[in-house]
């Protein structure tokens, strides 16, 4: 990793890395906004202690209610650190609720329960420790390390990853900067598809209705929208141009497929098709997509959608049993939720 300021003639000039006093600023660092790892998780435990006597740095939980274990390198041995981590592993994956609860409980002073609503807007998933993942957090990793990661994830499909913070002096400034050994993407499918279907190769995407967003805007101006906080908004930045969608309202059914034509923007600057104008200057359903509209963390954004065919919301495509979730954007897996749209959309292979 590495760091370069422009100046005033654009001339570059190399930022000097700075080490960090103590790699524990780090675990302060993340149990403050786990959001540094570029990831939308809850921390419910720090220094964790196991039935084995290990004490984990830090426990999160995420929007799936899939464990994610961060364990900090501290200047352990390649060895040292993988075996305590895969340990770690071995006595998460068989803790209930209830245990997941106690640990929550001491942390936060509260229950997991109101915890996982709070910071996730909504109730916590009925299934949860299905899978979870382990994360090295570290300022620097030898090669050793690193090929023995690598080794267990594009092996064994082992969810297992490791994360780097560097600190890069600017005069009197400090920068932080932030690297992944590999695409947490592609580790996170590799692993899935050891116990999941494979994907479908389409998308699925919520589109529920609110003050800030509406079905009907969405089909008459080509797009879908979701906002008002990063953990709604950063997950549409996934869906890239091509990509293919199905449109799932909670509660009602599927109502859209399209083709991604525009990836995300903020809503003024997303511009309607054959318009010239901004999604604020068109008339919306919608009362309140303009609001929180100047800020990048709470402004609704846009993906640009060619809709290849929809459906009101009292026509939705549905089924008992179709696959639904609460996640704004995943990847559809569930072969019969994939036939029946397949139908329902009269879409060939």
């Amino acid at each position: 990793m590495k760091l370069w300021r422009v100046g005033q003639n654009t001339s570059l000039s190399e930022l000097p890395i700075s080490s960090l006093e103590t790699e524990s600023i780090l675990e302060d660092w993340i149990a403050k906004d786990s959001s540094l790892l570029g990831m939308e998780l809850l921390i419910i435990g720090r220094q964790v202690t196991t039935e084995f006597g290990g004490r984990i740095d830090l426990l999160a939980i995420d929007r799936q209610g899939d464990i994610t274990i961060i364990e900090l390198k501290r200047d352990r041995t390649p060895r040292d650190i993988i075996a305590q981590v895969l340990d770690y592993a071995s006595w998460i994956r068989r803790l209930t609720y209830q245990d997941l609860d106690v640990i929550a409980n001491a942390y936060l002073k509260k229950d997991l329960s109101s915890s996982f609503v709070e910071c996730f807007d909504e109730a916590i998933p009925q299934n949860i420790n299905v899978n979870h993942k382990m994360l090295i957090v570290a300022s620097e990793f030898d090669d050793s390390s690193e090929r023995i990661v690598e080794y267990l994830a594009e092996e064994y499909q082992v969810n297992i990853n490791a994360i780097f913070f560097n600190i890069f002096s600017d005069g009197q400034d400090k920068l932080v900067g932030r690297a992944w050994l590999m695409d947490p993407e592609d580790v996170q499918e590799q692993a899935e598809s050891r116990k999941q279907a494979p994907w479908s190769g389409v998308w699925f995407v919520n589109v529920g209705e609110s003050p800030h967003r509406n079905w009907d805007d969405n089909v008459k101006y080509g797009y879908i929208g979701a906002g008002q906080g990063l953990k709604y908004s950063e997950p549409l930045k996934r869906l890239k141009e091509g990509d293919a969608i199905f449109a799932y309202m909670k509660g009602v059914g599927y109502v859209g497929f399209g083709i991604v034509r525009k990836p995300a923007q903020m809503v003024k600057d997303f511009v309607v098709d054959g318009s010239g104008k901004t999604l604020l200057d068109v008339p919306l359903k919608a009362p309140k997509v303009s609001e929180n509209s100047d800020n990048p963390e709470l402004s609704e954004w846009a993906v640009g959608l060619d809709w290849k065919k929809t459906f009101n919301k009292d026509n939705a495509c549905t089924f008992k049993g179709i696959f639904a979730n609460q996640n704004i954007v995943c990847k559809l897996r569930h072969k019969p939720t994939v036939d029946f749209l397949k139908t329902q959309f009269e879409l060939a292979d």
